[in-house]
């Protein structure tokens, strides 16, 4: 069995604990061992606190400002997806290179911490409408008594 969901929220910072909330919501239901849930959920909040800070409206014909959350889960991995309606990263460039802050800094840490918590990252740019998206895989552990792996 499979679930997923999508949201589409705005650019305000009380967005990101709800999608974090709804992420470890389903899991924790599902099944997931909490190790896995957490990791995916802080993972998850920094995705979307960088779509609040950076996602601002890039001009994109009638697309709103906001961004959109999609997770999938199944028998073996959780996918998570971010896109924002910005105007995503700087063309030309490729794939952003991922460096870690400086240890005074007091933003720049939450891509690498993505790509530190899940199994496999992409990020890069929506092809159709501008917009950066960033997109993370977890292979998943379930506990015991985990209700999805009775189906």
């Amino acid at each position: 069995m499979s679930i997923w969901w999508s949201l589409h929220l705005r650019r305000d910072a009380a967005s990101v604990p709800l999608a974090r909330r709804l992420l470890l919501g389903a899991m924790e239901t599902a099944g997931v061992d909490p190790e896995i849930s957490y990791d995916l959920s802080v993972a998850l909040s920094e995705a979307c606190a960088n779509a609040v800070e950076h996602g601002g409206a890039g001009g994109y014909g009638e697309r709103p400002e906001g961004y959109r959350v999609t997770a999938y889960l199944d028998g073996e991995k959780c996918r998570i997806e971010v896109t924002d309606s910005g105007p995503g990263f700087p063309a030309g460039r490729g794939r952003p290179v991922l460096r870690p802050a400086p240890g005074e800094a007091e933003h720049g840490r939450g891509l690498c911490l993505i790509q530190e918590l899940a199994d496999h990252v992409h990020i890069g740019n929506d092809p159709g409408a501008g917009g950066a998206v960033v997109s993370f895989d977890k292979i998943l552990k379930w506990r015991e008594d985990a209700p999805l792996l009775a189906m």
